[in-house]
């Protein structure tokens, strides 16, 4: 996993990583595991407005991006706007947890083994801006994962096949959008209810006032459930909560979603009022249940874990799979 410090304004940083990049004899279009297509290019045009009014900053950040790769932006927006769309991915577990001694956050980022390499950690720092310094993850570049903002916002994401698409902002750049721009989980929804979304997603939310919620949306559709009547919330690549359930889609290769969904609502049903760290752990690493014991003979690996810790503004992140590699404390962010 890389680990990179950006700083600036969004064009700075994105102008200074794709020169860095560009000089150290990388280009991103070379590393990209699939096919720029003339449909993700004019989907990635009928999403630009939306990106523009609503987060014109990333728009910066890309064109810098391409001005330090010295290459055109037309195709970087393909990429990072058909994500979740027309490029379609299943995967990716996550959960909260909250109890008298512990508030958690925690995910597994499952993905293609062939570019876990390429996945990155990244501290983002802004000047003459009015987004807040975050941490997060992402296994491709400018959209996000999961991550955490100075003011104690955490937000993980999992995809779901959406059952249609159009033209508006994707799950990772709504996520990035909203740790820069949200304080709270109550600021969070209610920018979110007010973005275009191009397809279909789960967010785990949780702040360190203490509240949390997990969201499940469409384009057209949003609920969300609250940790009100349960001390935990947890989300894989499908819809569960009731008033979603007639958007579920039956997917061929969803990445074990469901079995990945129960090993989280058992283990967390019998024991959220008592886990801690240690546990949440052993629940990533696949000690409760399938939940990373992928086959990587089949290309297919969970490529990082992270847990928050909203009590104690902790960082945790395994950098591979959990089952086999241990989890460190990341002290380089302070959130609150």
């Amino acid at each position: 996993m890389y680990h990179a410090r950006f700083n600036g304004t969004h064009y700075e940083i994105g102008k200074k990583w794709g020169e860095l990049l560009r000089k150290n004899g990388q280009q991103l279009l070379n590393n990209i595991p699939f096919e720029i297509t003339e449909e993700m290019e004019e989907f990635a045009q009928g999403c630009l407005p939306y990106y523009q009014k609503f987060f014109p900053e990333i728009i910066d950040e890309i064109n810098g991006i391409a001005d330090g790769q010295q290459i055109e932006s037309t195709p970087l927006y393909a990429i990072l706007f058909s994500m979740y769309a027309l490029v379609r991915i299943t995967n990716c577990s996550s959960f909260v947890v909250k109890n008298d001694q512990t508030f958690l956050l925690g995910r597994n980022s499952d993905f293609l083994t062939g570019i876990e390499k390429l996945c990155m950690n990244c501290l983002y720092s802004f000047k003459k801006s009015e987004s807040y310094h975050f941490s997060g993850n992402t296994t491709a570049f400018v959209e996000m994962e999961d991550g955490v903002n100075q003011a104690g916002l955490a937000i993980a994401l999992t995809s779901v096949f959406p059952d249609s698409i159009k033209p508006g902002m994707n799950v990772g750049m709504i996520l990035r959008m909203l740790l820069e721009k949200c304080r709270n989980v109550d600021e969070a929804l209610s920018l979110l209810k007010d973005i275009p979304r191009c397809s279909s997603g789960t967010l785990v939310m949780a702040d360190s006032s203490g509240h949390a919620t997990l969201v499940e949306f469409t384009n057209d559709k949003l609920v969300h459930s609250s940790l009100e009547k349960r001390g935990y919330l947890s989300a894989t690549n499908s819809f569960h909560l009731p008033a979603m359930l007639s958007r579920k889609l039956s997917v061929d290769d969803d990445w074990f979603a469901e079995e990945r969904y129960q090993t989280l609502e058992q283990y967390l049903a019998g024991n959220d009022s008592s886990m801690g760290l240690d546990e949440s752990k052993q629940l990533l690493g696949g000690k409760f249940g399938f939940l990373c014991q992928y086959d990587r003979k089949t290309g297919k690996d969970t490529v990082w874990s992270a847990i928050y810790d909203l009590n104690n503004h902790q960082v945790y992140r395994c950098e591979g799979n959990p089952a086999r590699k241990k989890f460190n404390e990341d002290s380089r962010f302070s959130f609150n």
